[in-house]
């Protein structure tokens, strides 16, 4: 079954297969995951349909090249970007840090994509099917507004002070 998606909508995209082959092609990330299955249109040309169950991970990179796995896997300092800092525990052990949407309820049904601690790295965003993740903690929440300060209370009148030279 072709499907048919706007060139604009696709992503070029590295994935990386649970026995260790890569594929590298072009996905369109609004329908990752829909059905338990991606569907990658190869560099040849050619169309494949992946299960999640046999996914690492797939990384959206700027261009096709040899390393596309981010070198730093954990921020520096506190992120600016807005959203949830998580820490993302792989199940074969490895760690990754990134910002996720501040949406929760997209995890209970589908993976984890998000924003890596390089921004300037091979990659851009990375997702991982809920069946490679292990484990995710919350490490903080970034870019909520600061809380309405109460107004400040009415200073008391002055007293009134005697002149000294009346």
């Amino acid at each position: 079954m072709k499907t048919t998606s706007s060139a604009s909508a696709l992503k070029k995209t590295v994935i990386r297969l649970r026995n260790g082959q890569i594929l590298r092609g072009y996905l369109n990330p609004a329908r990752i995951d829909q059905h338990g299955t991606l569907e990658l249109l190869t560099t040849e040309g050619a169309q494949k349909s992946i299960s999640t169950a046999k996914i690492y991970g797939v990384y959206f990179v700027r261009e096709f090249g040899e390393t596309f796995e981010p070198q730093r896997k954990t921020f520096l300092s506190r992120p600016k970007l807005p959203g949830l800092w998580v820490r993302i525990r792989h199940t074969d052990g490895g760690e990754f840090e990134g910002i996720i949407e501040n949406d929760l309820l997209g995890l209970l049904d589908r993976g984890i994509q998000f924003t890596p601690p390089d921004l300037n790295g091979p990659c851009t965003r990375i997702y991982l099917p809920r069946s490679s993740v292990k484990e995710i903690t919350v490490l903080g929440l970034i870019g909520v507004g600061s809380r309405p300060r109460r107004r400040p209370r009415p200073a008391a009148p002055p007293a009134l002070q005697r002149r000294l030279f009346d």
